[in-house]
């Protein structure tokens, strides 16, 4: 069976990112720890390191090999939450490790790995058949750096 898993190169510290990480987000563990028996461009034998892990059952392989391409907006994490508590909790917990935040929901970690914190309703708020409904849940997110869903909400239900 073909499996697609992300793979997320560090230039350091990849380890203590994964660990982080595994803490925050629920049902999330390292896998595997390795290392690359072999030289690679990045280093001698045994330099490059491999974190298999899960981050919410899904899977993930975390790279150390030296500076590469930093990261970017291009590839972000989403986790979709129930609740503005879970919201909070992940938020406070990214900015307290030395992220970032930004608009519409997103926050940058310690690592520079882009993450979204966003309610799952808003995909449906969005996508809902009634687009004045959906521009105006639209509009209130993009004004938003931290997601409020009861702010959300009300835009939503407005008639405005």
């Amino acid at each position: 069976m073909t499996n697609v898993v992300s793979n997320l190169w560090f230039e350091k510290d990849a380890l203590d990112a994964v660990e982080f990480y595994i803490s925050v987000v629920p049902n999330s563990a390292i896998i595997r720890t390795t290392t690359l028996p072999a030289e690679s461009p990045s280093g001698p034998a045994d330099s490059v390191k491999l974190i298999e892990f899960t981050l919410g059952n899904q899977q993930f392989m975390a790279l150390e090999a030296g500076p590469l391409d930093p990261f970017n907006h291009a590839f972000s994490i989403v986790i979709q939450c129930d609740s503005q508590e879970e919201i909070d909790r992940l938020w406070n917990a990214l900015l307290e490790n030395g992220g970032e935040p930004e608009q519409c929901g997103w926050i940058r970690d310690r690592w520079g790995l882009c993450w979204q914190i966003v309610p799952r309703a808003l995909g449906d708020m969005i996508a809902h058949s009634d687009r004045d409904r959906a521009r105006r849940a639209a509009e209130a997110m993009l004004g938003m750096i931290k997601l409020d869903i009861a702010a959300l909400e009300r835009a939503f239900h407005s008639h405005g």
